[in-house]
């Protein structure tokens, strides 16, 4: 189709299919419902049909929230300590202030949010180490994907362009952002334009000469957690930055998890590990597997495994954790951990070396201190003399039968990003808003040294709205 055979600019052009795209469009739609003139809107996906939805589609999307339907009150304070400041903390303190409103409005469309039991403590209610049930939408990211998608399918003022690959921003003569040069299935080239377009295309995590460009040596080896994270090849950056956009985040910063290496499932994350040791491939310990609760640690692990073992890891526990109810439930892999009488036997399974296992388990049994071993709250029972010490869980690793799975570390996004302000307009290095353009979810940035989890697909869904009701509000029906 030529730029000629459209009759008109489009109200708003969204870059991306996944949780922030899908928002911005819906609340674009909702919030114009009713014009004289019916609204046009354009949703552009790099993917299929059948593969649309990015990240989004892949993820379990834990929410961060409370059972009555807030955000954990200690978030934003918890960015702005990890961060050391540098994390924007009115952007943050939206996400806490939006986040009832964009759960209805996921609702209102048919994603169920449920709180499910897990077997382990977690800070995702209230900031404090709790066994509360988190919250995710029932059936995942994909849930989001599909609600959300079938109804901006089913709206006729919606156009979806799959296979749709976008090059460049267009801008009139006083800057002001029009449009999009994209590139279509078909290899060739057209314009779209627009009165406003929000970039909600992910972060840089698909583009492996981006992650080299930012992240320095080894970003080559880093697999991506999920193949929609493929598509996240950082156009909203590069296309934002040509327009002399300003960033935020940390660029050689990235959300890395710890993965099963025995399937080729997608998020095949290992959560549950505090109650056992990590070992590298030298059969050493590295990470204080006990410093705090799981969902403040496994980011920590992943980047560890990729950065400085090689990629290289092994998880191991005896039958003390097997018999914590509901343990599996933290394993997200669809391959059962290795087990084993005894930890010969073990080794022999995991294919590493079994005398290296057992000297590296003598040694930490031994330095395990007297304590009751609780694994239901930070229990302080610790070792002695060790390093890397274990600061919580330390239980000898002496009851049969043993476990352990082989794991590496998986890329989920990027930190770095193009900043925005609370109103998810793209802004300049001044804070001036650059006209027309709006950016929301892991396209831009905000993290600086850890992702304290569970609010990437709230505040992709809150962002998309929020951009998208702002952009509404600035056009005439």
């Amino acid at each position: 189709m030529s730029a000629s055979s459209t009759p008109a600019p489009y109200d708003l052009v969204v870059i991306g299919f996944g949780a922030a795209g899908l928002s911005a469009a819906l609340s674009f739609a909702e919030a114009t419902e009713g014009r004289d003139t019916p609204a046009r809107i354009a949703v552009l996906e790099r993917a299929t049909k059948e593969k649309r939805g990015g990240a989004t589609r892949w993820t379990g999307a834990f929410l961060r929230i409370t059972e009555d339907r807030q955000l954990d009150t200690d978030w934003a304070d918890h960015v702005g300590r990890v961060s050391g400041g540098l994390a924007d903390a009115d952007y943050c303190r939206t996400v806490e202030r939006e986040t009832p409103q964009v759960l209805s409005f996921v609702e209102k469309h048919g994603v169920e949010i449920a709180f499910e039991p897990f077997p382990l403590p977690h800070t995702f209610n209230g900031g404090t180490p709790t066994m509360n049930p988190p919250a995710s939408p029932r059936g995942g990211g994909a849930s989001i994907v599909e609600h959300l998608g079938a109804a901006l399918e089913n709206d006729p003022r919606v156009e979806i362009h799959y296979e749709t690959e976008a090059l460049r921003l267009t801008t009139s003569d006083d800057g002001t952002v029009d449009g999009v040069l994209v590139r279509t299935f078909d290899g060739h080239t057209r314009r779209i334009q627009g009165r406003a377009v929000i970039l909600a295309s992910g972060g840089f995590q698909g583009n492996t000469e981006m992650l080299t460009r930012y992240l320095g040596d080894k970003a080559c080896d880093l697999p991506l957690i999920a193949p929609g994270i493929t598509n996240s090849r950082g156009d909203a950056l590069r296309m934002a930055l040509e327009l002399g956009a300003d960033t935020a985040g940390q660029f050689d910063g990235i959300h890395a998890e710890p993965v099963d290496t025995r399937t080729t499932k997608a998020d095949a994350v290992l959560y549950g590990f505090s109650t056992g040791i990590f070992v590298n491939s030298s059969m050493r310990r590295f990470f204080d597997e006990g410093r705090d609760t799981w969902d403040n640690t496994f980011e920590h692990v992943g980047y560890e495994i990729w950065k400085n073992q090689g990629q290289e890891a092994y998880w191991v526990a005896d039958a003390k954790t097997l018999a914590i109810p509901g343990f599996r439930n933290s394993l997200l892999s669809d391959v059962d951990p290795e087990q084993a009488d005894t930890l010969e036997e073990l080794a022999t399974k995991l294919g590493i070396d079994a005398e290296g296992l057992e000297k590296t388990v003598a040694e930490f049994n031994a330095a395990v201190v007297p304590g009751e071993f609780d694994p239901t709250r930070l229990d302080g029972k610790s070792t002695t003399g060790l390093t890397p010490q274990k600061s919580n869980w330390a239980t000898p690793l002496d009851t049969p039968p043993f476990i352990g799975v082989p794991l590496t570390s998986a890329v989920c996004f990027t930190y770095g990003g193009v900043r925005t302000d609370v109103d998810g307009r793209v802004v300049t290095p001044s804070g001036t808003a650059i006209p027309g353009l709006y950016a929301a979810g892991e396209a831009t940035g905000l993290f600086y040294h850890a992702y304290p989890p569970a609010t990437s697909v709230l505040r992709s869904l809150i962002f998309g709205r929020l951009a998208a009701h702002h952009a509404a509000a600035g056009q005439s029906a």
